[in-house]
Order: structure tokens, then C-alpha cells, then sequence
């Protein structure tokens, strides 16, 4: 299950590409200090994408970016940081979480002194930056906050983990946003060979 991702995704790139895309991009609280980071962990604050209605959006839909906690609470407290998205369909609640690369660990073939295990960089195959598929949520305990979705590995992840977060190509960015196609339809394993991987720990 991813735990740790990375985001340094400059403010002016994001706009550029959604509006290369022609999605409307609103910043309802503000343009946002997009702090470039190699780690964002369970808790932290991240950058997420999601529909604004139309009648918050001025007469037509536009999605509008806002920082959130990634986490909520779950039963018995703990974070719901991941969801399985197998056979499930998500009439709302949807988002974009924006980054440039997620890790995987795995447990070393020798064990290693410092007994950390090892580290993997995912980042997508000729691209800058990408989206994670993910879905937020307004709670009592934290306010509103969002969580990555996850589907079966495909052979890029399967090596390392049995679990991959739901990477959507950006065609079909808007589709996932405004609810127009269903879920089943969007979300899915990558490929062979659209994502990279490197060992970096």
C-alpha cells in the first residue's frame, strides 16, 4: 500500500497542462504555495484536484484545487490513506491528487545493517508529472481529507507490491472528475511499461 509519494510540481505547470487540456482550473482559497517535496506521508497536506458544480463554478463545472490532509480516520481510528477500488463505482467524492512519483518498499534480498528495507521511485514514462485517482471526503475528526485508490498491480508494480494506486492518464483526467464515465471504465493496472522504476533507498 502506498504510504509515501512525492510532489514537486510547480503551481504554473499545473495550470498550463489543465488548461492545454481545456479543463477550467479555479483556485477557490487562493494560489497556493506549492512547496516542492520529496516525501508526503499519511497526515501530511498535498495538493488534490476535484469538481466544483456548476453553480459553485460561476454557471458551468471547472475543477478547482485546494490542499488537503491525505487521511481520514477509519474504524477503530486508524488512517484510511488507501482504498480498493475493485468492482466499486464512486458517484462522487472524486479527486485528482497531484505528483510526480510514488514509493514501494520491499524487504531486502540480503538483510541490510540498518535494517531499513528497500526503496522504489515510481515515475510515469514520458511524462513531467501525473495524477493519482482518489476520492475526498468531509469528517468531523479532520475536516475534509482525501485518500488514493488502488487497483490489482500491473507488471510494472506486481515485482513489488500486490497492490498499485489507481494512475489515471490524462485524457481522461475530466471523464474521472465531472463523473461521466463510470468507474469500472477508468480505473485499472497500468500497462507494461508506463511506469518507471528506480531504486532510491
Amino acid at each position: 500500500m502506498c504510504n509515501d509519494f512525492r510532489s514537486r510540481v510547480e503551481l504554473g505547470t499545473i495550470g498550463q497542462d489543465f488548461s492545454d487540456l481545456r479543463i477550467p482550473l479555479r483556485f477557490p482559497e487562493g494560489l497556493p504555495n506549492l512547496e516542492a517535496r520529496d516525501h508526503i506521508r499519511i497526515t501530511d497536506r498535498a495538493p488534490i484536484v476535484r469538481w466544483a458544480a456548476a453553480a459553485e463554478a460561476g454557471g458551468e463545472g471547472a475543477a478547482e484545487l485546494v490542499q488537503r490532509r491525505w487521511s481520514w480516520p477509519g474504524p477503530g481510528g486508524k488512517p484510511v490513506y488507501n482504498f480498493r477500488s475493485d468492482s466499486r463505482e464512486f458517484g462522487s467524492g472524486r479527486c485528482l491528487i497531484v505528483t510526480d512519483g510514488f514509493y514501494e518498499f520491499t524487504t531486502p534480498a540480503e538483510p541490510r545493517k540498518d535494517k531499513r528495507k528497500d526503496k522504489w521511485l515510481f515515475t510515469l514514462a514520458g511524462e513531467d508529472w501525473f495524477c493519482i485517482a482518489g476520492l475526498w471526503r468531509a469528517t468531523k475528526e479532520v475536516g475534509e481529507a482525501f485518500t488514493m485508490l488502488t487497483t490489482p498491480p500491473g507488471p510494472d508494480v506486481a515485482p513489488y507490491h500486490d497492490r498499485q494506486v489507481a494512475v489515471l492518464p490524462r485524457e481522461r483526467w475530466r471523464d474521472w472528475l465531472d463523473g461521466s464515465a463510470p468507474a469500472k471504465d477508468l480505473l485499472g493496472p497500468c500497462p507494461e511499461g508506463m511506469l518507471r522504476v528506480e531504486k532510491v533507498g
